[in-house]
């Protein structure tokens, strides 16, 4: 029932998408088919959030779906998956925005495809297939080139045309293989294997063009990924092109876009070589050179110096500081050893005024009987003892023929005491 509204007296916004909940309610819950482009998974909420987008129209439109639909599917939804889903519109009030509230659903066609080959993906990633530690480099200008791929493909004329442009010299090993069918994956595994034995190849291409989802559901093959992580020669894969991305180019040590992008990445460029050739030739031209020119500014620095022009410039002066230090060195030894003389001049004078030979010499004489014992008094001396009297320059014998005591002086005493 249309609404009567005017600039005067229009209806407020609640009222308009209350009107249209109430017109989408009558629609009942549909099937629908489209592909998941979003989906979101909040970690506390019992709720999933669907993006579902048409295959032929850039149209989308948000689900809403109970966690446990989506667990009980056989295989995990991913992004890209195709399904179809039993589901209710309905608007949300508070935005105004249409949604459907899922009750079912199914993965159907490509989605059940992706869904499985996800799944296989989570598998050989937990055994650790998909390592970055386990991709080998490749060699720099590889002897042989491997290859596998279809007899008369337009991916063998890329890979080997433009490796052969980029250098005339390669030499290809080319094991042919059905690229599509039941029997591709066994054929691309025996060629894989093949070239694994020749010693001589050093690098392995797997090469394809192309194509849909089941004609590529071969590179995905658990079989062909184990086989390449056998592998003991690196292997690139150019399955496909951007867009395409098989379990081959998870496991390959080098993913191509393209089969002609693997002939630009296994094979250098002879003309690029040529010009880093060149480039790496001039720059150490000029670091030897700059090198050079350094070194003589350093020799030509040094020749300049006034030394080097006349050594004996330095000599004259240094020579007229060793005779000045040589002649100081005299007169400070000189006044050394007459302070010297001097001071044992005072020490013999003392010496000499100390000695009992000097005080002989000054008319006194030592005094000793027969067995040397010396007398200080008369009282240990008798008449007629025979005594030796020792002057300065020689003894006396003499006999005692009389004795007389003198009194000695009495020491003054000290008077301010």
């Amino acid at each position: 029932m249309a609404l009567s509204t005017s600039p005067e007296s229009p209806v407020p916004v609640r009222q308009v998408v209350s009107m249209i909940g109430s017109w989408v309610d009558r629609l009942g819950a549909v099937w629908v088919e489209g592909q998941v482009v979003q989906l979101s998974r909040p970690a506390n909420s019992n709720t999933d959030f669907l993006t579902l987008r048409d295959k032929l129209a850039d149209v989308s439109v948000q689900l809403t779906c109970p966690r446990a639909v989506i667990d009980s599917l056989p295989t995990p939804l991913v992004n890209g998956a195709q399904v179809v889903a039993y589901a209710k519109p309905s608007v949300y009030p508070n935005r105004g925005s249409l949604s459907l509230q899922v009750r079912e659903l199914r993965l159907v066609g490509e989605g059940e495809l992706l869904a499985r080959l996800e799944r296989r993906r989570q598998l050989l990633a937990a055994e650790g297939l998909f390592a970055l530690d386990l991709k080998r480099p490749l060699p720099f200008l590889p002897r042989r080139i491997g290859l596998v791929t279809a007899k008369g493909s337009a991916a063998e004329k890329d890979v080997v045309e433009n490796a052969l442009r980029r250098w005339p010299g390669v030499d290809f090993e080319i094991r042919y293989a059905s690229m599509q069918g039941v029997n591709a994956a066994e054929q691309v595994i025996a060629g894989l294997e093949a070239l694994d034995r020749e010693p001589d190849v050093q690098v392995i291409v797997i090469a394809r063009g192309g194509g849909s989802l089941e004609d590529l559901l071969p590179f995905s093959d658990e079989a062909l990924v184990r086989a390449v992580a056998r592998a003991t020669t690196p292997v690139v894969s150019a399955i496909g092109h951007e867009p395409d991305s098989p379990l081959l180019d998870l496991v390959a040590d080098l993913r191509a876009s393209t089969p002609t992008d693997a002939a630009k990445r296994v094979v250098p460029d002879v003309a690029e070589e040529a010009v880093r050739v060149h480039q790496l030739r001039d720059r150490g031209r000029r670091t030897v050179t700059q090198l050079l020119d350094r070194e003589q500014a350093r020799i030509d620095g040094v020749r300049s110096r006034p030394s080097m022009a006349d050594p004996r410039n330095d000599l004259d002066s240094r020579l007229a500081e060793v005779r000045a230090l040589a002649e100081r060195g005299r007169r400070v030894l000189g006044h050394v050893l007459d302070r010297a003389y001097d001071d044992l001049d005072h020490g013999l004078a003392r010496v000499r005024a100390l000695s009992p030979l000097a005080t002989l010499r000054r008319g006194y004489a030592v005094l000793s009987d027969a067995d040397g014992a010396l007398f200080s008094s008369v009282d240990g001396v008798s008449a007629g003892a025979a005594l030796t009297i020792r002057v300065a320059d020689g003894r006396i014998n003499a006999t005692v023929t009389d004795l007389e005591s003198i009194p000695l002086p009495t020491p003054v005493e000290d008077h301010d005491a």
